[in-house]
């Protein structure tokens, strides 16, 4: 693993994910430092995030539009999310019938040190009831 240097530049991208509710973009999390006129360019933004979510200090995952998404992690290993669509709140959870699922999915086809994403969309219960 590639171990990128602590800068105060990924100090301030750390600490503005993990003040951030839910998952967001690199864009809009730029578009918060750059508010806060840090001087932060979205290049290092990219940067800073990569190395985070391959440290595992963030999470990331696409969007249903395909868009790169990354949150401030607060659970080690492998996990998985419920996602509000509408309010963002995100819920780490474990899954045990899907990892089992994947093994023996896997398995079947002949498949070996298999990996794979679990990410489920929906509206949580506050939004919901906005709805109805």
């Amino acid at each position: 693993m590639v171990t990128q240097r602590n800068t105060w530049q990924r100090e301030r991208v750390r600490d503005a994910l993990a003040g951030a509710r839910g998952f967001v973009s690199a864009q809009s999390l730029h578009a918060a430092l750059r508010d806060d006129n840090t001087g932060i360019g979205l290049a290092t933004v990219y940067r800073a995030l990569a190395g985070l979510a391959a440290s595992g200090e963030a999470d990331s995952l696409q969007s249903p539009e395909g868009e790169a998404l990354y949150r401030a992690c607060s659970m080690t290993g492998h996990h998985h999310h419920l996602i509000c669509r509408s309010c963002g709140l995100t819920i780490e959870i474990e899954a045990t019938a899907v990892e089992q699922w994947a093994r023996e999915t896997a398995a079947r086809h002949g498949f070996r040190d298999a990996e794979h994403v679990v990410d489920i969309f929906g509206l949580c219960e506050s939004c919901a009831a906005k709805q109805s």
